[in-house]
C-alpha cells in the first residue's frame, strides 16, 4: 500500500510541477519571444553620415525612434525597409544599412515597440501598427520600397507586403510561423496550444506577388533551414533562394555580408525605375 501511495505522491508531484511549467511560460510567453534591447541609442548622425533621427506615429499612438540613412553611392531612387528580428535594436543594424547606402539606397531602420528606448510593449499586433508608421514614413519619399525582414521581422514585413505590395521582398531566416519556430527551442512545452502570437509566414505569401528573395543559414539552430525551405515554396513571387554554407542564426555573414548585400541589390536593380 505505502509503495503504491508513494507512486501517486510521485506522479501527482511531477503533474504539478508540469502544469506549473506550462502556467509559468503561458504567462509569461512574449517575454520568451520579445528579447529587446530597451537602451537608448545614440543619435543617427554619429552611426553614419547623413544619419537623421526620425519619429514614427503608430495608429494607436505611440511616437517610435529611427534612424534614416540617405544613400552615399550614387542614388538609385530605393529606399529599404528594415524590420529587424526579436533581439536587440537598431543599433545592431548599423552594418546592414552600412552596406545598402554605400549602394545607392536609403535605408531606415525601424525600432518596434519597447525596443530601442521605445515606449509600449511587443506584441504581434503592436508590431504590424509599428512597420505600418515606418511605410507610411518612407512613402512619401517617391521612392520605390523594398522590405528587409530578419527572422521575426520576415513575419512582419510579410503581412505588410500583403497589405501594401512593396517593389521588393526580401526574408532573411525565416520560418513559417512561430509556433514551428518555438518547437524548436521548447520541444517540452505544448507551444501551438500556448502562443498569443501566431505570425504565420507561409500561410500569408501566397497573397504576396512582390519580387521575393528568401535567404537563410545551413547551421541555423534558432530557425532551422528546412523551415526557411518551407517559406521558399510557399513565395509566389520568388526570384532567388539563397543559402549562405555554413551559417547560423545570429552569424555576422547573415547580418551584412556579401550574399545578403546581393539579395538586396537584385531587388533594387528591379525596382530601380532606370532600369526600366
Amino acid at each position: 500500500m505505502w509503495p503504491i501511495r508513494g507512486g501517486l505522491v510521485a506522479v501527482a508531484t511531477i503533474l504539478a510541477v508540469a502544469v506549473l511549467v506550462v502556467g509559468l511560460a503561458w504567462v509569461f510567453q512574449r517575454k520568451l519571444i520579445y528579447l529587446p534591447d530597451p537602451s537608448p541609442v545614440p543619435p543617427a548622425a554619429t552611426v553614419l553620415p547623413g544619419g537623421r533621427d526620425v519619429t514614427l506615429t503608430t495608429a494607436d499612438g505611440l511616437e517610435l525612434g529611427a534612424w534614416s540613412f540617405p544613400p552615399t553611392g550614387e542614388p538609385r531612387g530605393v529606399a529599404v525597409l528594415v524590420a529587424g528580428g526579436n533581439g536587440g535594436n537598431r543599433a545592431y543594424r548599423a552594418p546592414l544599412a552600412r552596406a545598402l547606402t554605400a549602394r545607392g539606397m536609403s535605408v531606415l531602420l525601424m525600432d518596434y515597440r519597447g525596443y530601442g528606448g521605445n515606449p509600449g510593449t511587443p506584441t504581434e499586433e503592436g508590431l504590424a501598427l509599428d512597420v505600418q508608421a515606418a511605410r507610411r514614413h518612407l512613402a512619401g519619399s517617391g521612392e520605390r520600397l523594398i522590405y528587409f525582414g530578419e527572422s521575426l521581422g520576415a513575419a512582419v514585413v510579410t503581412r505588410l507586403a500583403a497589405a501594401h505590395p512593396p517593389a521588393g521582398l526580401v526574408l532573411r531566416s525565416p520560418f513559417t510561423d512561430l509556433a514551428a519556430a518555438g518547437r524548436i527551442a521548447y520541444p517540452f512545452l505544448p507551444v501551438e496550444s500556448l502562443l498569443e502570437d501566431r505570425f504565420p509566414v507561409a500561410a500569408t505569401l501566397p497573397a504576396v506577388r512582390a519580387p521575393t528573395v528568401v535567404l537563410y543559414g545551413t547551421r541555423d539552430t534558432i530557425v532551422p533551414a528546412e523551415l526557411s525551405q518551407r517559406v521558399t515554396a510557399a513565395a509566389p513571387g520568388l526570384v532567388a533562394q539563397v543559402e549562405v554554407a555554413g551559417a547560423g542564426h545570429n552569424d555576422a555573414v547573415l547580418l551584412d555580408g556579401p550574399q545578403v548585400i546581393k539579395a538586396v541589390t537584385v531587388l533594387a536593380d528591379r525596382a530601380d525605375p532606370r532600369t526600366h
